[in-house]
């Protein structure tokens, strides 16, 4: 059996097609069609009044922090367990990330910790739609209006999701998406960020094109700014995908039921959850190892890469990383955010690539089932 991998797109004749148009057709007066499709496309599915096409989600969310005006002294509230890209650009523009804790069941920032948090520097917080779980919004927004905190859902994991009859990125002032090649959406590369709000949205085309102003004089510029940008090729490719999500998001949810039927009755372990009202898309289908096992999850990882089953870790608290050494809050994060701290050493995700068959699925249930079985025994 070759390797089977952790994460992977499902790319069919339309895709092939809409890139192949885009190589031969899109330059010139045309050099836009497929951004402005996409960008049309993918507000008119989440709900949202603006998008804009992006290389990547971590350059969406340095313009959201920027078109908000998060500036040095300010900070921003971001959850201890995210992948780092939820948190960097914090720093690009000179705030400090403070770090909350997960709520235990949908692994997403918890509203009450970002409340125990929010201190007279505050000015934003960011939401992570964890694995494509969401967080609890309700107490999240009521928290920000209380306190007068904007609020970026970072959707990078979680397209096709919903909570409570919202799509996954129609949350906060500015909503920002990742189509890396591992995500259920793919260009490859790219990003989203959208946004009801004019001022927000014309305040993140100016910064995303160098700082030129819309009708102003040829290659004049107002401001030092950023090349912010996606090719014909990736909002093709895009544009593909998103007419498909449907079915993409389908088969995740349909992959998540056949890992939780193979993995019945298994002890020890328990997979995503998904609360009422919220559709989880299941990017990452992760389970949690019970800590009485005592297997930590970097232990269970090697044993199955000795059956060609790759797998990736739980992300590990931000707060805990050498990038962060210097920050002031790592202390109290590490001392305050018990379930991320708690639960990060014993999560792992499985093989959650688009391309998988129901049998190797269940190859990968059966090997978890004898690996943990050979584990708990050596323990």
């Amino acid at each position: 059996m070759e390797r089977i991998p952790v994460a992977g797109p499902w790319i069919t004749q339309k895709e092939i097609e809409y890139v192949k148009d885009a190589v031969e057709n899109a330059w010139y007066g045309n050099a836009n069609m497929y951004h402005e499709r996409f960008e049309r496309g993918f507000a008119e599915y989440v709900g949202r009044r603006h998008a804009i096409a992006l290389p990547s989600c971590t350059s969406a969310i340095h313009l959201a922090l920027m078109a908000l005006g998060v500036t040095s002294g300010d900070e921003v509230i971001v959850p201890d367990i995210t992948w780092i890209a939820s948190a960097a650009p914090v720093t690009y523009v000179g705030a400090l990330p403070v770090f909350a804790d997960m709520e235990p069941d949908t692994w997403c920032i918890s509203a009450q910790s970002v409340e125990r948090l929010v201190g007279p520097k505050t000015a934003a917080v960011i939401a992570v739609d964890l694995y494509g779980n969401m967080p609890d919004y309700d107490r999240l927004e009521s928290v920000c209006r209380r306190h007068g905190l904007r609020l970026i859902e970072d959707a990078a994991q979680a397209a096709g999701g919903s909570y409570k009859g919202h799509k996954a990125g129609s949350i906060g002032d500015i909503s920002v998406f990742s189509f890396h090649g591992s995500k259920t959406l793919t260009c490859g590369e790219g990003g989203m960020l959208l946004t009801d709000d004019e001022n927000i949205y014309r305040r993140c085309l100016f910064l995303r094109d160098h700082g030129r102003s819309s009708g102003s004089k040829m290659f004049y510029n107002d401001e030092v700014a950023y090349k912010y940008k996606m090719s014909s090729m990736q909002a093709a490719l895009g544009l593909a995908q998103l007419e498909r999500i449907d079915e993409l998001t389908a088969r995740k949810r349909e992959m998540f039921e056949w890992y939780a039927e193979a993995l019945a009755g298994t002890d020890g372990i328990s997979l995503n959850a998904e609360k009422p009202g919220t559709l989880n898309t299941y990017w990452m289908i992760s389970i949690l190892l019970d800590p009485v096992l005592g297997i930590a999850k970097e232990s269970l990882m090697s044993a199955l890469s000795a059956h060609k089953i790759d797998t990736r870790p739980f992300f590990y608290p931000l707060s805990s990383l050498p990038a962060y050494r210097d920050n002031p809050d790592i202390a109290r994060a590490a001392h305050e955010n018990v379930h991320a701290y708690g639960l990060s050493p014993f999560g792992l995700n499985l093989p959650s690539a688009l391309c998988l068959s129901r049998t190797e699925v269940e190859y990968v249930a059966d090997k978890l089932r004898i690996e943990l079985d050979s584990l708990r025994k050596k323990g």
